[in-house]
């Protein structure tokens, strides 16, 4: 699944995740912490479409 921030469009893919921001590739979008930020602008997860 892919995940993309609203604002900026930023893209979240599970399978490759996000190694360069501590996130392990394979980590499901719901196993993120309830805090995770968008990298690039800020924002909360709740300003992310699943794509």
């Amino acid at each position: 699944m892919k995940y993309v921030c609203d604002v900026c469009g930023w893209e979240y893919d599970e399978e490759q995740g996000s190694p360069e921001n501590g996130i392990e590739p394979g980590t499901k979008w719901e196993d993120l912490p309830e805090d995770f930020a968008c990298p690039l602008c800020g924002v909360g997860k709740d300003q992310f479409s699943q794509e």
